[in-house]
């Protein structure tokens, strides 16, 4: 059984260089733990946007498939759950796929550093927007096809990771998984996100009855034109907005309350009373 539990969203802007974009990641890993989070949550892409030829030389395997143990970017992430000692869920993490590509993958690290859970984004963003931006996700990244729940203070946690948000099939799995809450870490584009991203997330809590976390890119990465929107998000069960990061750089908390998710669900049994259909 999951406890009332502090948790924290991050919100930067991540470009191509990664050394920088740890420095400023981490820091906020390091001031939200010393706020009072348990368990923080960073955005999509944090360690890299840029051409993927130069996030090639970046790609690192995971504990299990590495033959001499964790890269820089999964090293200096784990050494940080570790001495903060807090739960650090690594939004879009680069990992090496078996065909050349990446995964985006969303990473769980324990408090004593150890990988906990790893999930891979299904749902690839290959996009055409009507501002000219063009975004080809697959291109350089392998889908994953497992949904994952992970256990944290709170409780079981289900992982998603930014383009998912607009398949809410994985959602419900998650939910029927035993999901109190469920991360959507993201780098949603500018475009899109003045329109759907609120709106979106928490539909999304509102249907799992559930809290939705979704740390956030913000601002211009240097590549292409490219622009996230921002607004890191933690939504309740209920659907209302229990934290926001307004802009720039920084970090939001908000409580996690399996009491809450538990209350709502027994006002109103929406997931109790889904029906069969064809």
């Amino acid at each position: 059984m999951g406890r009332r539990t502090s948790v924290a969203i991050v919100q930067m802007c991540a470009t191509s260089a990664v050394e920088k974009n740890l420095d400023a990641t981490l820091a906020l890993v390091v001031d939200a733990s010393r706020a009072g989070a348990e368990v923080v949550l960073v955005p999509e892409a944090f360690a890299f946007i840029g051409r993927e030829r130069d996030r090639a030389a970046w790609l690192e395997a995971l504990p299990g498939n590495a033959a001499d143990g964790p890269g820089p970017i999964l090293g200096r992430c784990a050494e940080t759950a570790r001495s903060m000692g807090v739960h650090l869920v690594l939004g879009g993490f680069p990992e090496q796929a078996p065909d050349g590509r990446a995964y985006n993958t969303c990473v769980h690290l324990a408090p004593d550093g150890i990988v906990a859970a790893a999930y891979r984004k299904i749902h690839l963003f290959d996009v055409d927007l009507a501002d000219g931006t063009r975004l080809l996700e697959s291109r350089g990244t392998a889908p994953g096809d497992r949904a994952v729940v992970t256990e944290t203070p709170f409780g079981p946690l289900g992982l998603t990771v930014c383009y998912d948000v607009r398949f809410p099939l994985l959602y419900q799995r998650l939910a029927d998984l035993g999901a109190v809450a469920i991360a959507v870490p993201s780098a949603f584009t500018k475009t899109t996100g003045r329109d759907h991203w609120h709106v979106l997330l928490r539909a999304r809590a509102i249907e799992c009855q559930c809290y939705i976390i979704a740390p956030a890119q913000h601002g211009d990465h240097e590549h292409r034109g490219r622009q996230s929107y921002g607004h890191g998000l933690i939504v309740d069960p209920w659907g209302d907005v229990v934290a926001e990061c307004k802009g720039g750089d920084g970090f939001a908390l908000a409580d996690i309350d399996p009491a809450r998710v538990d209350e709502v669900r027994g006002q109103l049994p929406s997931l109790a009373n889904r029906g069969r259909f064809q």
